[in-house]
């Protein structure tokens, strides 16, 4: 069985710097023509200089005749300016503002911590701008247990935010929970849309601590998120998420929790909306709805993914160190190919 899609985009991607920059961009830069690029380094992308400066490396670190397309994002601090929305927005390379509630995720030690005080005057140049705030969801009150950090924060900042900016674009990035499916189709169509990664349509909280503590598959929630996406609902879009790692940094007493899955990420998708007998939506989900709610043009060009079985390398070994992906050496039915 083979089908052609259009080729598609990546709206959530980390794509780290040095070392790591140059392994895995050739991953992503293979299955997508565009991806929003995340902020999160450190020191982390605040301004519009620095973000223009990473997309050159990343142009840099392209294989040869690539036309893979980096779209940057500021990371959105309490001192960001509403000039400096203004700034880049105008610099025609800088799609959005993610919002990382300080320290939340990794190099998110200088994110937000007063977001309806210091933060609104550029969020409101975001609504002049029409610019999208990308949002990590999830509260940093160690008082909430883990597992509800997301449902805390829609009801105590993102509800109240949009209410306060109703025509401020929000993204809810990496959506784990129903009741995160719930809050995003309860808004405005076309106002509030979630990305959606392949970890969170396969795995859930449980495959932590299958057959002891994996590290590699840090995940929560996952049957709610799976019949929204294969709906056919145009408010949810792929963003992988993709979050390489050294395996030293994973596989350790205090390990980072994002999951590499660029490389395996088109096949995964493919498994998701077949098992659901929703292949007829997933051109949709992978290549249409996250350009239209940019505002940008669809790609023109295809990729075709073929029923052809291939086994996911155990590791991705580099002169650094190793990068262990998503369901390393296990068998994907769906194999993504350029036309």
């Amino acid at each position: 069985m083979n089908f052609t899609l259009t080729l598609p985009d990546d709206w959530h991607l980390h794509l780290r710097d040095g070392d790591l920059l140059q392994a895995v961009v050739p991953h992503s830069a293979t299955h997508f023509g565009r991806a929003i690029i995340m902020p999160n380094l450190k020191p982390p992308v605040t301004t519009t200089v620095a973000a223009l400066n990473y997309r050159e490396l990343i142009l840099k670190a392209l294989p040869s005749n690539s036309k893979f397309n980096p779209l940057m994002t500021l990371c959105l601090t309490d001192t960001t300016s509403a000039d400096e929305i203004k700034l880049a927005r105008k610099s025609g390379a800088i799609f959005a503002a993610k919002l990382y509630p300080a320290g939340a995720t990794t190099n998110s030690q200088d994110g937000v911590t007063d977001l309806f005080g210091k933060c609104f005057p550029a969020l409101e140049e975001m609504v002049q701008q029409n610019m999208p705030l990308l949002v990590h969801g999830e509260v940093t009150d160690t008082k909430v247990d883990v597992f509800d950090r997301e449902k805390v924060f829609i009801d105590t900042v993102l509800r109240p935010l949009i209410e306060r900016l109703p025509l401020l674009k929000v993204v809810m990035e990496h959506i784990t929970t129903m009741d995160a499916v719930r809050f995003v189709e309860s808004c405005k169509e076309g106002f509030v849309a979630a990305t959606v990664t392949p970890q969170h349509l396969l795995l859930n909280r449980n495959s932590l601590f299958q057959g002891g503590l994996q590290p590699h598959n840090y995940s929560l929630n996952r049957q709610a998120i799976v019949s929204a996406v294969t709906s056919g609902s145009k408010r949810f879009f792929l963003g992988t998420d993709s979050a390489p790692h050294e395996r030293r940094r994973k596989e350790c007493s205090c390990g980072c929790a994002g999951i590499y899955s660029a490389p395996v990420a088109l096949s995964l998708y493919a498994k998701v909306f077949e098992e659901a007998g929703a292949l007829d939506k997933l051109e949709a989900f992978t290549s249409f709805n996250g350009s239209d709610f940019y505002g940008l043009p669809r790609n023109t060009s295809k990729i075709k993914l073929s029923k052809a079985p291939w086994r996911v390398p155990e590791s991705f070994s580099f002169q650094f160190g190793d990068i262990i992906p998503m369901l390393a050496g296990e068998m994907l039915e769906w194999q993504p190919s350029f036309t």
